[in-house]
């Protein structure tokens, strides 16, 4: 059998997972702004990484202004949002009023209940400072830019000694039903059939690369104490507006008006004027022709392996030895397999689900270097499918004559640990070993957690008979002058050190005995998992 490795999601083959974060203020009332720091991971200092628009007069403000952060799901990424009331004209922190602060991790944000958060604000001692509610949404790789213009006809008039003042405000639908605010137009002062200024917008912040993902619009009358009147609402999709100006490209503007026990519609129309989609080229873009960038930790140096190889290889070259018929079951996760993107966290390298093994360990680095061209590195790191995989083979063999060793190979921090701690624990009356290596500059202080050396693992207290789990970041190994033969053979005796005992300790709880005068084809085999 053989090891599993995982991918890195953050390599320069495909950029970090671009999330748009959406903060909303609830029980305020002044003029509302946000401003998000982030904490660097080395100096654990607050710097400010950008702030809402300012909203005026509103208990409930709604911010437009989103935060597009990078998502390392490796990285604890810590959040701080302080809210301020904007009294004076000037960009001076120092000089607004505060009025709370919360604090949380993006990861928190991205693996609340439908990517939606809310925190009470703190900082002000014996006060209540309200709420405040994020909303997190993973940005897809649309890059398109929609350019458009509408127009309206024949609106309500709501200013008593004037028409009125309209202006637009575009929400994305999500998942779970509700909306989110994306866009809104100027103003235009003092007319019922107003032409709005042509305004661009990102595709993926209008529906997020869904075509046809409800796009709810709604017009409103400007009042300068925000309140504003609203007139009506329609409801349409980036398809439609994609087909541009025609007759489905107008739209009927309700809201329905109780008058004592009747209901009535009140009806105007919006129309589309213009509409025309360009696409937004980034540096990526020209140089993705080469997918093989120096600072990915899967970087394939022509002239030297990348960490992920030479940890492969340095465990794999000695335990092959000791499995006769050298196929070893290789496999990936944390990657969107082709064609239809599907997010996998135990598939196969060789790409065939029916016959997972490769041939010696030159051909699992082959089939490896040839998942990279192949799928698109995602997270988050979870370790538990893999363990299960493995564990479900060994458990239909447990008279001695074959025990698995499983090599795990990563750059991120565990996502799902409690999970893992199951499979370990339940792994541990199995005849298996794991073994994991990390790779790269993450904190790895997790993975101590599941080699148990001083702790046995458990899980909801029940620990693991066995300590089956040998951790090891391969950082530590590495020699200095770069002699990669060195650095192999350092990381080799340490973390196969104790597979001897781990596979003796098996044997004995169960009452194995060696079987006498084998030949060496009936030698137990050593089946590993790559």
């Amino acid at each position: 059998m053989a090891s599993i490795g995982e991918f890195d999601p953050l390599n320069n083959i495909v950029p970090a997972t671009k999330i748009e974060v959406t903060p909303s203020v609830f029980s305020l009332c002044l003029s509302a702004v946000v401003v998000l720091y982030v904490q660097g991971i080395g100096t654990k200092e607050w710097r400010e990484f950008g702030r809402t628009e300012v909203i005026d007069n509103t208990l409930n403000p709604n911010f437009v202004r989103k935060f597009f952060l990078d998502f390392f799901f490796e990285e604890k990424q810590n959040l701080r949002f302080d809210v301020y009331n904007v009294d004076s004209r000037s960009s001076n922190i120092s000089k607004f009023d505060f009025l709370g602060q919360t604090f949380c991790t993006l990861g928190e944000i991205i693996g609340s209940t439908g990517g939606r958060l809310e925190n009470s604000l703190s900082g002000i001692p014996g006060k209540k400072l309200g709420a405040i509610i994020f909303t997190a949404e993973e940005l897809s790789n649309c890059r398109d830019i929609a350019t458009m213009q509408l127009c309206a006809n024949k609106l309500d008039k709501k200013d008593f000694f004037g028409k009125s003042d309209p202006f637009l405000v575009f929400y994305r639908s999500n998942e779970d039903g509700t909306f989110t605010i994306c866009h809104k137009t100027e103003v235009v002062k003092n007319t019922l059939n107003p032409v709005w200024q042509p305004f661009t917008i990102p595709v993926r912040a209008l529906c997020n690369g869904d075509y046809d993902r409800t796009v709810k619009v709604d017009v409103y009358d400007w009042d300068r104490d925000g309140s504003h009147d609203f007139i009506g609402e329609f409801t349409t999709s980036y398809r439609d507006f994609s087909r541009g100006q025609n007759q489905f490209n107008v739209y009927e503007v309700s809201h329905k008006c109780l008058f004592i026990f009747r209901s009535i519609q009140c009806i105007r129309k919006v129309t589309l004027l213009s509409f025309k989609v360009e696409s937004e080229y980034t540096f990526v873009d020209f140089i993705r022709g080469d997918p093989s960038q120096p600072t990915s930790l899967h970087y394939m140096n022509p002239y030297q392996m990348n960490a992920y190889a030479m940890a492969l290889k340095a465990v794999g070259d000695i335990i092959q030895d000791y499995d006769s018929d050298k196929l070893f079951p290789a496999y990936g996760f944390g990657a969107k397999l082709p064609p239809d993107g599907k997010i996998s966290h135990a598939f196969p390298l060789s790409g065939d689900n029916e016959n997972p093994n490769c041939v010696g360990i030159e051909g699992v680095l082959e089939a490896y270097f040839q998942s990279l061209r192949t799928v698109q590195l995602y997270g988050p790191t979870n370790f538990s499918p893999v363990i299960n995989q493995v564990a479900r083979s060994a458990q239909d063999v447990t008279d001695g004559s074959q025990y698995f060793v499983l090599l795990m190979i990563t750059d991120g921090v565990i996502s799902d640990m409690l999970q893992t701690k199951e499979a370990v624990v339940n792994a541990a009356a199995l005849p298996m070993s794991i073994i994991i290596i990390g790779v790269g500059p993450a904190e790895f202080d997790a993975m101590e957690e599941l080699d148990g050396d001083e702790v046995r693992v458990s899980f909801r207290g029940h620990f693991a008979e066995r300590d089956i789990v040998q951790f090891v970041p391969f950082r530590d190994y590495m020699d200095r002058s770069g002699n990669q033969v060195l650095s192999m053979a350092r990381l080799a005796k340490d973390v196969l050190a104790e597979i001897p005992e781990q596979l003796l300790g098996f044997m004995k709880t169960r009452g194995i005995e060696p079987r006498p005068a084998l030949t060496t084809s009936d030698l137990p085999d050593l089946h590993r998992h790559i």
